[in-house]
């Protein structure tokens, strides 16, 4: 299978060369030529394990990786998370679902993807013997779970932009904490947008890319949005087989990317109901889907940090999709949103897609209101999963661990979350950098300490 970019200006590339590259030379996001059908398959997948599953869904991707190869990568990515079904359901209730996405090393649903790619990173450092750098940017959790996916790699230097004060000290101390030589956390005065924004421009710089062997991390690499794919197949079949069908996945979401992947396994073929994107008060994607108009906003500090994002990178994907898969419609959309912080989409098809907004005071009445009526604890994040009323069945993602969060959960319940992960961090020292959110800055830092 090829890979194409959403602006159509680069020819196709190999899985490989997909996930090494991140972004695109045109500065598009890497998808299929064609999405694959999958509704052949679930009935032989049904009974397969999370990791077995995982292996089948990326050999119909990565056609270019051994068969062998890609088993070994995909069973050491699922051997760190702490509950058997890695993405175990909760009940709630009848027609309430939770599918807990937060089993893995750092408490966080971006481990299902970022334990594999560092792992499919490792293994294509040992094909070509070429070192690699890093570069992400975090609202809160991706950069903690890049920096543990990639712990222990030999040949990675890694590199985390994230917005100084605006994540919560456990999801900084995740990432400042590590001890190890290669990471470098990088703390930047700003918002999350500002962070990858910077991070984008960075890797357009082509000769830059060549010469540090950049990769990234953040969603705008495909095998990241795959990788997420994986689990709302795994949820679709351990689900009540009267229930498959009707039920409602509700997405809490700043940057598309969790949403999209399973968007994607609607599209190929798996019979999903539809989708709710949950938003907290930075609500680009709310009021895009209730308006029609992608309008860039002030970000607005919250409880729920992860999503504290205006400019969704992988809003990008669907809108190739949305278009008819026209690149040329594409770049002309991408560049006015980039020029007038804005685009009004005249005839937006949004077909299976719903939206909600939820604010802090919500978010902290919602943590109570759930733990009063069902006993469970969600994090901020989920929270927002919650809001408005619901019809049908519904599937909540829980994205994060509540303990990550203490101090809003103790507001909320009256009650401590915590791990022993977590408080483990807190004796260590933090250890991290001020970077200015600039691309010739971060280029500058790179250079300085990028293994050679």
């Amino acid at each position: 299978m090829q890979f194409i970019s959403t602006r159509g200006q680069v020819p196709p590339v190999s899985f490989s060369k997909a996930v090494a590259q991140g972004l695109a030379p045109d500065a598009g996001l890497y998808l299929p030529e064609s999405l694959p059908d999958l509704s052949g398959y679930l009935k032989e997948w049904e009974s397969l394990s999370y990791a077995e599953l995982c292996e089948a869904f990326f050999a119909i991707f990565a056609t270019d990786i051994d068969r062998n190869e890609l088993k070994a990568v995909v069973s050491r990515s699922y051997t760190k998370f702490d509950h058997e079904e890695i993405a175990p359901i909760v009940k709630l209730s009848d027609d309430l679902f939770v599918l807990e996405l937060f089993h893995g090393p750092t408490l966080a649903f971006k481990d299902f993807a970022l334990q594999l790619l560092g792992n499919l990173y490792a293994s294509q450092i040992a094909r070509t013997g070429n070192p690699i750098s890093v570069l992400g940017a975090t609202s809160g959790d991706t950069g903690a779970a890049a920096i543990h996916g990639l712990l222990g790699k030999q040949g990675v230097t890694t590199f985390i932009l994230y917005p100084d004060g605006r994540i919560s000290p456990l999801q900084e101390r995740q990432m400042t904490c590590t001890g190890a030589d290669n990471v470098f956390p990088l703390a930047i005065k700003g918002s999350f947008d500002d962070a990858q924004t910077a991070m984008k421009t960075v890797f357009e710089d082509q000769a830059f890319a060549a010469e540090v062997g950049l990769s990234a991390v953040n969603s705008i690499n495909l095998a990241r949005i795959l990788a997420q794919c994986v689990y709302y197949i795994s949820a679709f079949f351990r689900l009540p087989a009267d229930k498959r069908e009707q039920v409602t996945f509700v997405v809490p979401t700043g940057n598309f990317g969790n949403v999209l992947a399973g968007w994607l396994v609607q599209q190929m073929g798996v019979p999903i109901q539809g989708f709710r994107v949950a938003t907290n008060q930075n609500d680009i994607l709310h009021r895009l889907f209730q308006t029609g108009v992608y309008k860039l906003d002030a970000v607005a500090p919250s409880l729920a940090p992860s999503m504290d994002i205006q400019v969704a990178s992988n809003f990008e994907r669907f809108i190739y999709y949305a278009e008819g898969c026209d690149g040329e419609k594409v770049r002309e959309i991408m560049h006015r949103f980039k020029s007038n912080g804005e685009y009004v989409f005249n005839d937006f098809k949004a077909t299976g897609f719903s939206s909600s907004r939820t604010n802090d005071s919500e978010i902290a009445e919602i943590i109570k209101r759930v733990y009063q009526q069902y006993g469970y604890v969600v994090d901020p994040h989920t929270a927002c999963g919650f809001a408005g009323d619901f019809t049908g069945p519904q599937m909540v993602l829980a994205t994060a661990h509540p303990a990550k969060f203490p101090e809003t959960i103790q507001d909320a319940i009256g009650e401590d979350s915590i791990h022993p992960s977590l408080e483990a961090l807190k004796s260590r020292d933090i250890v991290k950098h001020a970077v200015e959110p600039t691309p010739e800055a971060i280029k500058a830092f790179m250079r300085a300490h990028v293994a050679h």
